[in-house]
C-alpha cells in the first residue's frame, strides 16, 4: 500500500523570492513566492508504520558518511590519493583548498563523488601527476581546515567521478519522546525497506538549504535566459541566510556590482568568482550574455553541471513519486529496466521482469529529463510525458542552446534503490541508524520513511 502526501498535507517549508527576469539594476517590479513542496516533488511513502519523529544533524558528529570504494591505490603510481575526513565542509571547498596551497589546477584534482557539507565524512580525493617524493611530502605536510588526512597514499590510476560503490551511514536521530519504541519502530521500517527498497528521491543537498535554488538556476538555463540564472545564484536574497549576505545579494539585485562583492562574507566563495567576471566584464560597457557565460564558466565544473542536473531532478523527484504509487517493487508493462551496471534490460518476459525486480538485479526507471531519453510505453510513459507537459516543458528545452555544455540529453534512472546492513539501535541520546545504500542515492530519503517527515 502506498501513502501519497496531497498538497494540502504539504506544508510550505521553504520560498523562494523570483522577481522575474531581469538583470542588475533594473525594476524587478512585483515578485512571487513559490512554496516548495517537502522535499522538493517527494510526496509518496512506501511504509506504513507511523514516523518517530526526531531530528537529524543536531551537530554534524551525528551524521557520518564514509564512501565505499570501487577501486583502491597500490600504494605505487605518479598519482596521490588522500583517505580524508572532513566536517562541515564541501568536498569542493577541500578540493579548491587543497589546490590553492598547493599551486596546481584544481583540473588535477579527482573525486568520486561529492559528500555532505553538513556532516562527519570520509572519503578518497586524487591528485594527478605528484611523481617526486617532494611533491609527496608537501602533501602529507598540508594543513586543510577541518580536514584531516588519514592516510596518503600512491595510485597507478586517477580516481574519476562516479567510481565507487555506494556510501555507508551511522546517523543520529534525536528528541525523541520514546527511544526504545522509536528504535523498534525504526528497525520495522528498515527491514521492510530491505525487501522493497527506498523511493530513489533526490535529497535537499541537490537543491540547496536553506536557499533553496539551485534548481531554479538551472530552470533560468533552460529557459536561455543567462542574466536570470546568474542573478538567481548571485542576488536572490533569502530570509534565511545571515544579515551580511542578504546584503550583498540586494547590492546585486540593485546593480552594485562593487557593493555587492565587499559585502560578501566567506561562505560566498563561488558567488564572488562570478561577481569578479561580471565586474571586469562591465568595464567594457552593459553586460551581454557572453559576460553572463563567462561568470557561468569561472565556477568549477561540477558546479557549472550542478544547475540544470538539480532541475532535472526536481522533475525527476514528480516521476517518481507518481510511479512508486503505481507500485515500488512492482513491473509495470511498458516500463523500461535497468540492471545494476545501469544498462537497460531487454528482451525479457513480464514474469522475468518481475523475477529480476523482487531480486534487485533490475529496476523500473523514471527518466532525468533531457533531449534524447527515452520514455517508457503504456500508462507509466504516459505519466512520464505528463510530467514535462504539467511545466510547460519539451525534451529540446534542455539544449540550453546559449550554453550547450550545461545542456543534458538525460537518462533513465531507477526509481528504488537498495539498502543493506541496515539497523536501528537505541541510544542515551536518540536512535542510532546504520546502513549502506548504492551510489547517487541519499540516506535523507530512507530517514523520511523512517521518521515521516521534512528531512535536511
Amino acid at each position: 500500500e502506498i501513502y501519497t502526501l496531497s498538497l494540502h498535507d504539504a506544508l510550505p517549508i521553504c520560498q523562494v523570492w523570483d522577481c522575474g527576469s531581469h538583470s542588475p539594476g533594473s525594476n524587478p517590479g512585483r515578485g512571487i513566492y513559490f512554496s516548495v513542496i517537502i522535499m522538493l516533488n517527494a510526496n509518496t511513502y512506501v511504509t506504513s508504520q507511523e514516523g518517530i519523529g526526531g531530528t537529524i544533524r543536531n551537530k554534524y558528529e551525528d551524521f557520518h558518511v564514509e564512501e565505499i570504494p570501487d577501486v583502491l591505490p597500490n600504494g605505487e603510481g605518479p598519482n596521490v590519493w588522500i583517505w580524508i575526513e572532513k566536517l562541515g565542509r564541501t568536498t569542493l571547498d577541500v578540493v579548491l583548498d587543497i589546490a590553492r596551497d598547493l599551486h596546481i589546477s584544481r583540473k588535477r584534482m579527482g573525486f568520486a563523488g561529492m559528500k555532505d557539507k553538513k556532516a562527519l565524512t570520509r572519503q578518497w580525493i586524487c591528485i594527478a601527476n605528484m611523481e617526486s617524493e617532494e611533491q609527496l611530502k608537501e602533501v602529507q605536510n598540508l594543513n586543510i581546515y577541518k580536514t584531516d588526512f588519514l592516510k596518503v597514499v600512491r595510485g597507478r590510476k586517477k580516481l574519476r567521478m562516479g567510481q565507487l560503490k555506494g556510501n555507508k551511514f551511522k546517523i543520529l536521530i534525536r528528541d525523541l519522546d520514546d527511544i526504545e519504541g522509536s528504535a523498534n519502530i525504526a528497525n520495522e521500517v528498515l527491514k521492510e525497506l530491505e525487501l522493497t527498497g527506498v523511493p530513489n528521491y533526490f535529497g535537499w543537498q541537490r537543491f540547496g538549504k536553506p536557499r533553496t535554488n539551485t534548481h531554479l538556476v538551472g530552470k533560468a538555463l533552460i529557459e536561455n535566459d543567462l542574466a536570470e540564472a546568474v542573478r538567481r545564484y548571485i542576488g536572490n536574497p533569502s530570509e534565511d541566510e545571515n544579515e551580511e549576505n542578504q546584503k550583498a545579494r540586494k547590492a546585486y539585485d540593485e546593480g552594485r556590482l562593487n557593493d555587492s562583492l565587499d559585502l560578501m562574507g566567506k561562505g560566498m566563495r563561488y558567488e564572488k568568482m562570478m561577481i569578479k567576471e561580471l565586474i571586469k566584464s562591465s568595464k567594457k560597457g552593459e553586460l551581454t550574455d557572453q559576460a553572463y557565460i563567462n561568470a557561468l564558466h569561472s565556477l568549477p565544473k561540477p558546479l557549472q553541471r550542478m544547475f540544470v542536473h538539480a532541475y532535472q531532478s526536481y522533475l525527476f523527484n514528480d516521476a517518481v513519486s507518481k510511479r512508486v504509487a503505481m507500485g515500488i517493487n512492482k513491473y509495470i508493462e511498458g516500463d523500461i529496466l535497468i540492471d545494476n551496471e545501469e544498462k537497460i534490460v531487454y528482451d525479457k518476459t513480464t514474469s522475468q521482469c518481475q523475477d529480476l525486480i523482487s531480486k534487485f538485479e533490475a529496476n523500473p526507471t523514471c527518466p532525468l529529463y533531457g533531449t534524447k531519453v527515452p520514455f517508457a510505453g503504456g500508462k507509466v510513459g504516459e505519466m512520464e510525458k505528463s510530467v514535462l507537459n504539467n511545466y510547460n516543458l519539451t525534451k529540446e528545452d534542455f539544449k540550453v542552446p546559449k550554453m550547450p555544455r550545461l545542456g543534458s540529453h538525460g537518462l533513465r534512472r531507477a526509481m528504488r534503490f537498495q539498502i543493506w546492513d541496515a539497523s536501528a539501535t537505541p541510544k542515551d541520546n536518540g536512535v542510532l541508524c546504520e546502513f549502506s545504500i548504492n551510489k547517487g542515492s541519499y540516506a535523507t530519503a530512507v530517514l523520511r520513511e523512517v521518521m515521516k517527515k521534512d528531512v535536511v
